[in-house]
């Protein structure tokens, strides 16, 4: 007798049955569902809040730290040319650890049940429901989480004084990528720059998943040879 496949309902609780999907859980991640509403994540209500972030959380969470991370090292010794300088060396790391991050992480291949399910949490749901406002940007403290090992970084491959500056230029880059993102899905830009990025971002969701992993630039797929061939002639949303 041929068992059936196993079939995911959405009016349940959705984290801990994407798992038994298996193999079947990449083709089923990269079908959108179109609507505004999410599903329900986790049955505990109190796992569920953590799931959910307002977009202005981001801002106004880590723009302070930023801040802060700059004037440690302008009271370390370096000028603010010199910290403006590192902060902006910062932000093109970032850029980099964007593109690897999407490419590498946020789109690894999974088929176990625990695989599926870390990938649906991480990403996959992002692709699953792109329009879902309230788990486009990163909770902040699973933000905070992948601070701790870039923070380390930084602190062996640059000196004391430049180390907290070049550290808050990245969180800025992270701050700008998670602000843009959500707009890129809930805002209307009719031309110009954000109409490019847009247009950018709605051809990986819905045209080529596995290229296009740049959200604020290109520049790394061009570097690396993931820019896509074709992309969407105008923006659906």
């Amino acid at each position: 007798m041929v068992s059936k496949p196993f079939t995911v309902d959405l009016n349940k609780p959705i984290v801990f049955q994407v798992g038994h999907l298996g193999e079947a859980y990449e083709k089923w991640v990269h079908q959108p569902i179109v609507t505004k509403d999410g599903p329900r994540f986790f049955a505990n209500d109190f796992c569920e809040l953590l799931t959910r972030t307002k977009w202005w959380v981001i801002p106004l969470v880590w723009l302070p730290v930023v801040c802060w991370l700059v004037c440690i090292s302008t009271q370390r010794g370096l000028t603010p040319t010199e910290a403006a300088l590192a902060v902006v060396g910062g932000i093109f790391f970032w850029t980099l650890l964007e593109y690897c991050l999407h490419r590498f992480l946020f789109h690894i291949k999974t088929t176990s049940y625990w695989g599926n399910t870390f990938h649906y949490l991480l990403h996959g749901c992002h692709h699953k429901h792109p329009l879902d406002g309230l788990r486009l940007v990163f909770p902040p403290a699973a933000t905070a989480i992948l601070c701790a090992p870039v923070w380390t970084m930084f602190k062996l491959l640059s000196s004391p004084s430049t180390a907290p500056a070049l550290f808050g230029g990245g969180l800025l880059g992270y701050v700008t990528y998670d602000c843009t993102h959500y707009y890129l899905h809930h805002g209307k830009p009719s031309k110009g720059y954000g109409q490019i990025l847009k247009r950018y971002d709605l051809n990986h969701h819905f045209k080529v998943q596995n290229k296009g992993f740049g959200i604020t630039s290109s520049i790394w797929d061009h570097v690396f040879g993931t820019f896509p061939a074709t992309q969407v002639s105008h923006i659906s949303r």
